[in-house]
């Protein structure tokens, strides 16, 4: 019995250890952030915009979900992460605000063989939970360049950055704030197209 009993434990040793499930996140798709223009003078003169493929700085181009402790030391939560790169997520959000804003004659992503007169070029700076104080927090930095593409030329360009406190000191919390963050820098990101393209592009009405 002893035996017995010495091979069934060494036995359960070797079976693979059952480590918890990893949770998935996503982004969630923002509200219409400004009412569509309703005169079609306005829509005639609309220019057309193609949105690139966002980038992300080094460490912020993968699934992962980062966090910090300490300034300029990355972690990553092993239980949790993005269902897909934040970049990717972040694209389809971006065209659908545009395109609600009613601003602009046609909002089309890329890659795509369309012309258009602006094109605007993105990349996550940073997107991260910050345990550097209590609360903790997500931080979500945008860099944004508009470009008139007969031109090449930079129409204008700002980096956007929100910051907004967990509800809880877990990934979840963090996921929620960061989801906050990407809203808050969505909507500025509209904002900023629509009040560059009409003011600097010859031919385009103000809305």
């Amino acid at each position: 019995m002893v035996l017995v009993a010495a091979i069934l434990c060494g036995c359960s040793m070797l079976l693979p250890v059952k480590s918890p499930p990893l949770t998935l996140f996503s982004f969630e798709s923002p509200q219409p952030i400004v009412q569509a223009a309703s005169a079609p003078s306005v829509k005639r003169a609309a220019p057309t915009l193609i949105v690139s493929i966002p980038r992300a700085a080094a460490g912020f181009d993968s699934h992962k979900i980062i966090y910090i402790r300490q300034a300029n030391t990355f972690e990553y939560f092993s239980q949790a992460q993005w269902v897909e790169t934040p970049a990717n997520m972040l694209s389809p959000l971006i065209v659908t605000a545009l395109e609600r804003s009613g601003q602009f004659s046609a909002v089309v992503p890329s890659p795509t063989s369309a012309a258009g007169q602006l094109r605007l070029d993105v990349e996550i700076v940073r997107l991260q939970h910050e345990f550097l104080q209590r609360p903790s927090q997500a931080h979500f930095t945008l860099r944004a360049h508009l470009l008139d593409t007969a031109t090449r030329e930079v129409v204008a360009w700002r980096e956007f950055d929100a910051i907004v406190p967990s509800a809880s000191e877990d990934p979840y919390g963090g996921v929620l704030a960061a989801n906050s963050a990407v809203r808050i820098v969505i909507e500025e990101l509209v904002h900023f197209c629509v009040q560059a393209a009409t003011r600097d592009l010859p031919g385009v009405s103000a809305p």
